[in-house]
């Protein structure tokens, strides 16, 4: 991994850019479809992984952004509890994280190492990547002229580049696909004329309504289980152990406290981003400072209203064509996992963990108990843990 200490000011300037447009559009898509203020969510993405960073000392280059796992909830608890009862149950959401924090404190590392050993972890991470390949898709195919411009010049960048314009093939990627599009005529910049130079984000305080506590708080198994598998995502694509150093418990009430402090403001909670962790991976940037400089981007763009704007302009086609692949890149760290850490898939205990992670979740299956339901990653992680626990490990081939 290339370090960013050896970038200069500028080069850290531009590719924290390139990370905040990563994030960008599943960034500001989530608020849409739950009917929050997109620039909300940019600040407290900001401004969650700034808190993020602060509690993990400054060790672990992870971005927090809008998340996906509670888009649904969101919506039916808005149309049971209104939006300011709604804010309130995903503020108490942090409280989950706390404890989980707290346990793996007490219960230390080899605690998580016994739940998710690189068996149930590896197939995870995979599934953190093809979950979202239909994402990516739905994005590219609106349209795949844009989306193949863009692909291509992010490979082609990539393979070729030369000096600070190797370090951002994304963003060439979308600038070049940006560009195509204006050509095109495929871009309306009406509105980014009529945007004020500046103007705050429509924050909106959170009211206390405990049914919709209660409504809320199993919703945060997902994306505790979605934690951990990133954090470890981002082990094997840095080299190093967060999981020991900061530690998870940090990483975790990290992620609870920005969590609870977007919910309080009128953002969507965020959570650890797999998109930057694939540009991590691709780009071979991992230092943390780069990601603390996208944080500061989300932030200022948040407030710079033509900015903000322009940015929402971006045709969804470009920024699918990126997706393809770094959510791609996402899986292969997966299969990277299984691979780096010698898992015999000849073993059937191997063989039926995997299957079943990688079917129940790519399968959207879901499980519903009263008004608390449990799918996708979060269910299929949770299947996968306990079946590492109870099939014996002497398992015959």
């Amino acid at each position: 991994m290339k370090n960013s200490n050896n970038l200069n000011a500028f080069q850290k300037t531009v590719v924290g850019a390139q990370f905040l447009f990563v994030a960008f559009g599943a960034t500001v898509l989530v608020p849409l479809l739950v009917g929050l203020d997109p620039s909300v969510a940019l600040f407290t993405a900001g401004i969650g992984t700034l808190i993020f960073h602060a509690v993990t000392k400054g060790k672990v280059p992870i971005f927090l952004g809008s998340s996906f796992a509670f888009i649904a909830p969101i919506i039916k608890a808005t149309e049971l509890y209104g939006l300011p009862g709604t804010l309130s149950g995903l503020v108490a959401v942090g409280a989950v994280y706390g404890l989980m924090s707290a346990l793996i404190r007490i219960r230390g590392v080899g605690f998580i190492a016994r739940l998710f050993p690189p068996i149930v972890v590896g197939p995870v991470i995979m599934l953190i990547g093809l979950s979202l390949a239909g994402t990516g898709v739905n994005m590219a195919k609106s349209n795949w002229l844009l989306a193949i411009i863009a692909l291509l010049t992010t490979i082609i960048v990539s393979l070729f580049g030369k000096g600070l314009l190797r370090l951002i093939p994304i963003f060439a990627g979308i600038v070049v696909g940006y560009i195509a599009a204006l050509c095109f005529g495929m871009v309306d910049l009406q509105p980014v004329i009529d945007a004020p130079w500046f103007a705050l984000p429509a924050f909106v305080r959170p009211e206390m309504c405990w049914e919709a506590v209660i409504f809320m708080i199993p919703v945060a198994i997902a994306p505790v289980i979605e934690h951990i598998g990133d954090v470890y995502a981002v082990n094997e694509v840095t080299g190093k152990d967060y999981v020991k150093d900061p530690g998870l418990h940090r990483t975790m009430l990290g992620d609870g406290l920005a969590c609870a402090v977007a919910s309080f403001i009128g953002g969507p909670p965020v959570t650890t981003y797999s998109e930057v962790t694939g540009a991590i991976s691709f780009t071979k940037i991992a230092n943390p400072v780069v990601i603390r400089i996208a944080a500061v981007f989300g932030i200022l763009f948040s407030v710079l209203g033509k900015v903000s704007t322009l940015l929402k302009t971006i045709p969804e086609g470009v920024l699918g064509g990126i997706m393809l692949l770094l959510f791609g890149t996402i899986a292969s760290v997966g299969i990277n996992t299984l691979v780096k850490n010698k898992v015999d898939m000849g073993n059937s205990r191997n063989l039926i963990i995997a299957s079943l992670i990688l079917t129940l979740g790519i399968g959207g299956a879901e499980l519903t108990c009263g008004s608390i339901t449990l799918s996708g990653i979060g269910l299929a992680a949770l299947v996968g843990v306990i079946l590492n626990l109870i099939i014996p490990q002497s398992k015959a081939k």
